[in-house]
């Protein structure tokens, strides 16, 4: 059982030990500076803590990963935290289009979906072209994103303005697509570069014309990643070895209750830990958690304003999901399925029912993590994660009840529910992917917008805060500092978007935010670095930057501790017959 012991006080407490909180901890303690990170779960990890099921391991949310590999935003960050860091492995077979009459792969190399279109459709020559160039120009934006991840609340002014010459460059190929949505929206869209509507029924899934031309514009640049050896949970793991490395505190089952004031200034924490209460001092607090919970509840109600709160409410937010993680007693390529995401949509029914949470209708992500990655599941054995769009509102939320406190209580209605959406997607994948599946499960888990709200307080379950788009950014959702001093945002509520490049660069401004308090050398040194300026070599050789002996090591998975076990017994029992056939001799 975790002891609670505190310093008398912290240049910064972390509230998350997500992706977001762990690098914002991982960088600042790298920079001498003394980190107290609070998390109310019992382990780091956030959307990446993973969770483990008898001797299988499944990650929480992952599809895939971007900006990981060599030169990628997330992976420069990662270079300057240490060369230990969990090396990610770049996708060959990246998505699988299935559809009632369709099935196409697109692979790290998009000429060959380009060819085949050609060849199947020769009439649309011309446009089939078209489309393949326009996106890979999106896909050369994304490609040289690694220099434009810091905040412009670091900036100065004509610091500002140059950057926003290279936002504009990087929005530039994306102007012309904006606007493409819904049934119609994408319908002309397409119509732009193909008329054949067998073609169209390719992106039948698909909300909008971006989300058809993205995917191949990353595949161009490689920008597809499977998560380290280990699921993704590992990279969590790793930061929070590089957190107490340097002798900083990691606290679990700690449901932070405020944020402590001195006017309008932060100056720590209060928070509970099996039934007793904490306070923690600091001079910065970092909120990597839920910004509907930091505003509404950890603060007076008069410490932000009431029209950033009523923006904050009405925020264009993702989706939350529905994730059937299954267990099988074979391995997934025994079935058919390969490294690549499967993307099943329907022909048939309309785009907007796709994404409405029936699991009839819905378009539904397959992912096989134990074709990537045999250590995820015993051996002979596998894993496959079915994913779908939901909302919390959906089904009487989820026919969970409410208590007086806001949370969702499940009982045996929520069950049957959850139980019985997995039955119907675990069936549309058996008749139109995988003949025989469900004979060969061994038991499945199943988590529903509840499930997400409950681990991350993320508001109605949201798989990744607000989404980029025209209201969100006139809103200005995104932000960093807050109307409190030194208190300030460090999770992906600080930027529009999601996924673990954003958790990444907003943990990396956050703590760039604490640098330009406190040390301006120290600042310079890391914003020249997020800028481009310098190599890493800069920031590793500074005496600002304190050494670190990359000596982490990840821990065997259980399917691996379960064979090294196996193996152990299997030589005991070898040796202690080679014993009695010695003494028989």
């Amino acid at each position: 059982m975790q002891k609670i012991e505190l310093k008398s006080s912290y240049d910064v407490v972390v509230i998350g030990a997500g992706v977001g909180g762990l690098t914002a901890a991982s960088l600042l303690s790298r920079f001498g500076y003394s980190v107290c990170v609070l998390e109310k779960e019992p382990h780091e990890g956030g959307y990446l803590a993973g969770f483990r099921r008898k001797d299988f391991r499944f990650d929480t949310a992952l599809h895939w990963l971007n900006q990981c590999a060599p030169g990628g935003m997330a992976e420069k960050v990662f270079r300057i935290l240490g060369s230990d860091s969990p090396k990610v492995i770049p996708q060959t077979r990246i998505r699988r289009y299935k559809g009632e009459t369709h099935d196409y792969l697109l692979t790290n190399n998009p000429e060959e979906l380009k060819a085949e279109l050609i060849e199947r459709f020769p009439h649309e020559k011309d446009g089939i072209i078209r489309f393949f160039k326009a996106a890979k120009r999106l896909g050369y934006s994304f490609d040289n994103f690694g220099h434009t991840f810091r905040t412009e609340e670091t900036m100065n002014f004509f610091q500002k303005l140059s950057n926003k010459m290279k936002l504009l460059k990087f929005a530039l190929p994306f102007i012309q697509f904006v606007g493409y949505e819904g049934e119609k929206g994408i319908k002309k869209g397409l119509n732009k570069y193909f008329k054949d509507e067998e073609i169209h029924k390719i992106f039948s899934g698909d909300t909008e014309l971006l989300s058809c031309l993205i995917p191949i514009g990353w595949a161009y640049f490689g920008d597809f990643q499977s998560p380290p050896k280990g699921g993704g949970q590992v990279i969590p793991e790793w930061m929070r070895y590089i957190v107490e490395y340097y002798n900083n505190d990691l606290f679990f089952k700690c449901n932070v209750k405020q944020i402590l004031l001195e006017g309008n200034t932060a100056k720590g924490v209060e928070f509970e830990h099996r039934g007793e209460t904490f306070k923690v001092n600091s001079r910065f607090v970092i909120a990597a958690c839920d910004i509907e919970l930091l505003y509404e509840k950890l603060l007076p109600s008069t410490a932000i304003p009431d029209k950033l709160k009523n923006k904050l409410r009405a925020a264009d937010l993702y989706s939350s999901s529905v994730t059937v993680s299954i267990a099988l007693d074979c391995p997934p390529e025994q079935l058919g399925f390969n490294e690549e995401l499967v993307h099943l949509s329907s022909e048939i029914v309309p785009r907007d029912e796709q994404c409405g949470g029936d699991p009839n209708k819905t378009e539904i992500s397959i992912l096989a993590p134990s074709f990537r990655d045999k250590s995820l599941a015993p051996e002979g054995q596998g894993t496959i994660v079915l994913f779908m769009p939901a909302f919390m509102h959906l089904n009487n939320n989820w026919e969970a009840e409410i208590d007086e406190h806001g949370n969702y209580v499940r009982g045996d209605e929520y069950n049957e529910l959850k139980n019985s959406v997995a039955e119907i997607l675990i069936k549309r994948v058996e008749e139109q992917v995988a003949p025989g599946l469900k004979e060969h499960i061994i038991f499945y888990d199943v988590a529903t917008p509840v499930t997400h709200w409950r681990y991350t307080s993320n508001k109605n379950g949201t798989m990744m805060g607000a989404k980029p788009g025209r209201a969100n950014m006139q809103n200005k959702i995104a932000h960093y500092q807050t109307p409190v001093k030194n208190l300030i945002l460090g999770g992906h509520w600080a930027e529009l978007g999601g996924g673990v490049p954003i958790a990444v660069k907003a943990g990396a401004n956050a703590a760039l935010i604490v640098l330009k308090q406190e040390n301006k050398a120290a600042f310079q040194l890391l914003a020249d670095y997020m800028d481009g300026k310098t190599e890493e070599h800069t920031i590793l050789n500074s005496p600002l930057y304190k050494p670190y002996d990359n000596s982490w090591v990840m821990e065997p998975t259980p399917a691996q501790k379960k064979a090294a076990r196996t193996a152990l017994k299997q030589q005991a029992e070898q040796d202690e017959q080679e014993e009695e056939h010695e003494e028989q001799l």
